[in-house]
Formats: C-alpha cells, structure tokens, sequence
C-alpha cells in the first residue's frame, strides 16, 4: 500500500472569502475550479507541487450559495455542514482544515483502514465522480462518510483514486511550492498506525493538540499555514 499527498483543503465560508484569503496570505490568485452538484461545494485550485510533493495542489471549497447535496440526507464531506467549524470559518476566516492523499486502489486502501490490527477505521464509502475540464474528463474515486466526518481533526486524510487525468496535468505553476505537511493529535500512535495502514509513511505525527500544519514556498516568502483544531 502507498499513498501520497494530493491536495491541501482550505475551508472558507464563502468561495469569494476564500479567494480573497488567498490573495492576502499567499500573495496569488486562484484558479479556476468547479462545482460538485453532488455535494452542494464548489471550489477553486492552485498547484504547489514540488520536489518533495509531486502533483500536489491546493484546494479552496465553500458551500456554493443556495444549493442541497443531491442525494437526500447526505452531509457534504470534510465536515463542511458542522456547526463547530462553520462558526470557526465565520470567527477567523479561511483555514486549513484537511487534506486529501491519492492512492492506486482505492477499495484496498479504505479495507486495510477498517481491518489494520491497530486502525479499525470507518474512512467510508467509495463515490465516483467526474468533471470535465479543458484538459480532458476528470474522473475519480473519493471516499466519503455518510456523516461526513474528516476524523483526528482532519489529520487522517480523504482517500481518492484518479482515472487516467490528473486535475495538475493542465495546472499552471502558480509560485507556491509544499515544503513539509505534519500533524499533532492526542492520540498520536493510532493517528500514525492509520497512516500506516494506508501507505503513508513518510509524514510526521506527534503528540499534542490537534493540529495540521502545511509549510509553502510563496511570493511572500514562508507561510505556514495551520488549523489549530478546527
């Protein structure tokens, strides 16, 4: 099993909140997105691949005004319909909340979750999901929980699967680069075990309060970004 980072998610109460927020922190704007009818979000991108991050980008996702998940009685993922984090995004504003790791086989990655000896882990059930771009019909698989909880405060990423086109395949260099991505949890040994199970070795967890931690090269030099238990 391997996995590999493949997007950041920023959080933002509004998607024009979260470009704004972009702009002012990491000294770039943006590009262009889409939307996702079957979770009422919509998003925009910027890629921040480096050496040691290949094909990673970022993502900025809000609710996208006035619209419903598609399917009755589905919570839209990353914990964007709790009420905790909803108040924290309207407190202080965008936020790192989470991030998203791309493995080859989705299906085994989320069994060796459930079944690992130390993990017994309900990351959810596989969705399939396409978009169409300029660059040609993305299509992945994403596994999403029917509460749609991140877990360990975010720290324990969504799993996708990408078809044979990659959303940073037609991504412009932006000027952002991803240094380091670590977390702290208070259960930092079953935090790491999960990783583990899953293939993602190489990232490191420590004791503490919950945090997610991202470092990026950007025009305005080092940022760190963090969320601090949201």
């Amino acid at each position: 099993m391997h996995a590999q980072l493949d997007h950041l998610v920023i959080a933002a109460a509004s998607l024009d909140e979260g470009v704004a927020w972009c702009e002012a922190t990491l000294g770039v704007t943006p590009g262009p997105g889409g939307v996702h009818p079957l979770m009422g979000t919509h998003n925009r991108l910027l890629n921040i691949a480096s050496d040691a991050y290949a094909a990673a980008y970022l993502e900025i996702i809000a609710i996208e005004p006035g619209k419903l998940p598609s399917r009755p009685k589905t919570r839209r993922w990353f914990d964007l319909d709790d009420s905790a984090l909803q108040a924290g995004l309207a407190q202080h504003g965008p936020r790192l909340i989470h991030f998203v790791a791309r493995v080859p086989d989705a299906q085994a990655a989320t069994h060796a979750l459930a079944h690992e000896e130390h993990a017994h882990i309900d990351r959810g059930q596989l969705i399939q999901a396409s978009r169409d771009t300029p660059a040609g019909r993305l299509e992945w698989q994403i596994t999403v929980r029917d509460d749609g909880q991140r877990l360990f405060y975010g720290a324990l990423p969504t799993l996708i699967q990408w078809g044979p086109v990659h959303p940073t395949d037609a991504m412009p260099q932006s000027g952002l680069a991803l240094r380091a991505l670590r977390a702290a949890h208070p259960r930092a040994p079953a935090l790491a075990a999960a990783l583990s199970a899953v293939g993602m070795t190489g990232m490191p967890v420590e004791a503490g309060p919950p945090n997610l931690v991202a470092v990026l090269d950007t025009p305005r030099g080092t940022v760190t970004l963090e969320s601090k238990g949201l």
